[in-house]
């Protein structure tokens, strides 16, 4: 029987931000592992803030090569309760929410869920602008992109 080898532990931060929702918006994603660390962030000319939450996450988890047991930290309770919670719902009503509207930014949520669904990932919520020292970071990472991307325009 062949030994499976252990999965790599990453704990993973993540944030996004918006300049008027919608406006332009940035997120950010910081990965951890061992003594190692990757900040990953993206820029969108024309978005809103929860979509840039979910950038964050998927941006962060897409990054990763091979299959991982996860901790991804978020301050989101859209990301979060949408991925654990809502999503068994909304995709067995056919991506329609429970007042039977259809599901906003579903091409995120499902691109988001094929991301989870290679790794090992456990959700923690923080408060965000709470001081914790990671989630205060990528909040920063993901306003300096937002604010770097605005000055080049």
């Amino acid at each position: 029987m062949p030994v499976e080898k252990a999965l790599t532990e990453v704990v993973m931060y993540c944030d996004g931000a918006c300049s008027g929702n919608p406006g332009p918006g940035a997120w950010a994603a910081l990965l951890m592992t061992g003594d190692k660390s990757r900040e990953l962030s993206g820029f969108d000319p024309a978005t809103t803030n929860n979509r840039m939450e979910l950038m964050a996450a998927i941006g962060g988890l897409e990054a990763l090569k091979r299959r991982c047991r996860v901790k991804i930290h978020a301050d989101s309770r859209y990301v979060i309760d949408g991925i654990t919670q809502w999503m068994p719902n909304w995709v067995r009503r056919g991506w329609k929410t429970a007042s039977g509207g259809p599901v906003i930014n579903r091409d995120l949520w499902e691109r988001l869920s094929a991301a989870v669904a290679k790794h090992d990932v456990q959700w923690i919520w923080v408060r965000g602008h709470s001081g914790v020292k990671y989630n205060e970071h990528v909040d920063q990472l993901a306003q300096q992109t937002l604010q770097k991307a605005l000055c080049a325009n």
